[in-house]
């Protein structure tokens, strides 16, 4: 194709989009939904930011390996235990309701949590506060993606579901941002991972009374059919169907590849992102907390930057290579970025491997989304979307917590590094032999060579669309 037709086409595709997105923002009941999202997801990135500098930027403590692990299990764990089983009760209660009285519990469980760090405490009682608050936020967020549908047309669905997903991953960094300066602007201190949890508190009440404002019945579900049935039979349905979306997946070739391409890469990603945190906090600024706090958050800018490329150019590399080859590449690249930037263990270099990691880590999730997509038939997708949310939180933390009985506590491991930078590389030849090494142009044959819009939409959004 000319580069001037290559050109317009382009300007044609973005010119849809705006105007899909004028559509979707158009409807009042999907802005409200939207702005119950978005404040919701600022107070998340508060809450996870003041968690992880009460366990890692507190001026009187050093974090260790298993503490950044247990910190870990806490807020992901959920992910992968609750989300499943959340649909059984968002089908037999109100949408709404759930949305309006969800904030009220987590702050309280906010105010229980900032208690706990007031008084220094770092055992079990902290982290069940913590544990019980994520899983509150995993059924909240999981009712957003069920509700979509009734405040969105449905041919809009894909717009509104990447523009909520997008922006509200947007806005869960921006709370992170903040919640470091309110940390930093109180002394690292204990007191000020209390003040900075009780902001994100505040976030989730603001968040109910936009809620408040739709009508009790407007984001469903009906309800006859579902309360029919009893509720323990439901769960048991649910877990049946878990066993099913699993089997149906390790019986494919391209479902079965990529769900062991994203796992590998997630259980790799784990311990390096703890061990990027540890290095900034004990090794590179072990005396200066806040300073160390605050190159964490370039790192996370920087990082953010990545993941925004991959978006952009994983869609055209993958009509070019197929998805397969590309996904390879990309953890083909993770490994030699992780064992040459790695093992310099250098402030500036490390920064280059934020943005480096989390490019390769979407563009591999978006793949293999994409190759779910179209791998999957239409009545497996939401059990296997479930299994898939599943196995890839469960090894974020898995993994953090196997590789952090081996690190060093100031993070300067380089055995570590190297074992994970093999582990990349061992996994992309694996993918590789396993795919089949396709070649052509993106897709496997019967199927769009155009990568699948939904591929920005989170697998546990897709899975709750599909079950729902």
């Amino acid at each position: 194709m000319p580069v001037s037709e290559a050109a317009e086409s382009e300007d044609g595709r973005r010119a849809k989009f705006g105007a899909d997105l004028r559509v979707v923002l158009a409807e009042r009941d999907f802005r409200k939904l939207f702005g119950t999202r978005i404040i919701s997801q600022v107070g998340d990135g508060i809450i996870t930011a003041a968690v992880g500098t009460y366990v890692f930027f507190n001026a009187s403590t050093f974090p260790t390996p298993l503490a950044g692990a247990a910190a870990f299990a806490v807020l992901y764990l959920p992910y992968s235990l609750i989300g499943p089983f959340a649909g059984v009760l968002i089908d037999r209660w109100s949408r709404r309701q759930i949305l309006v009285w969800s904030a009220p519990i987590r702050a309280g469980l906010v105010v229980i949590t900032a208690a706990l760090m007031v008084a220094n405490n770092r055992g079990v009682p902290l982290y069940i506060a913590v544990l019980v608050l994520s899983g509150v936020t995993r059924f909240l967020q999981a009712s957003l993606s069920v509700a979509m549908p009734h405040v969105t047309p449905p041919n809009k669905l894909v717009v509104a579901n990447a523009v909520s997903d997008t922006v509200g991953g947007i806005m869960s960094a921006l709370g992170g941002l903040v919640a470091l300066g309110i940390n930093a602007a109180t002394g690292d201190t204990e007191r000020g991972a209390a003040v900075t949890m009780l902001v994100g508190g505040g976030c989730y009440v603001a968040s109910s009374l936009v809620a408040a404002i739709m009508p009790k019945d407007l984001l469903g579900p009906s309800g006859v059919r579902r309360r029919a049935a009893r509720l323990t039979d439901d769960l048991a349905n649910v877990a049946a169907e878990l066993v099913a979306g699993a089997r149906y997946v390790l019986g494919r070739r391209d479902p079965r590849g990529a769900l062991g391409a994203t796992s590998a890469y997630s259980f790799l990603f784990g311990p390096l992102f703890l061990m990027s945190i540890l290095l900034y906090r004990n090794y590179f600024y072990p005396g200066h907390v806040t300073v160390a706090e605050g190159h964490v958050g370039t790192l996370g800018l920087i990082s953010a930057v990545g993941y925004g490329c991959a978006a952009v150019i994983t869609p055209p590399a993958t009509r070019h290579l197929s998805k397969q080859a590309w996904i390879t590449l990309m953890l083909a690249l993770a490994g030699i970025t992780t064992l040459v930037i790695g093992e310099t263990f250098n402030e500036v270099a490390f920064l280059g491997i934020g943005f480096l990691m989390y490019f390769c880590r979407q563009s591999v999730a978006i793949g293999s989304v994409t190759l779910l997509q179209e791998g999957v038939e239409d009545g497996f997708l939401g059990r296997v979307f479930a299994f898939y949310d599943m196995v890839y939180n469960a090894a974020y933390a898995i993994g953090a917590a196997v590789f952090g009985a081996f690190m060093a506590p100031d993070g300067k491991s380089p055995v570590v590094v190297a074992v994970i930078a093999a582990g990349f590389v061992v996994a992309s030849l694996a993918y590789w032999l396993s795919s089949g090494r396709s070649t052509a142009g993106g897709s496997p044959a019967g199927t769009s060579p155009t990568l699948s819009p939904e591929a920005g939409v989170s697998p546990s959004a897709e899975a709750q669309r599909n079950s729902s």
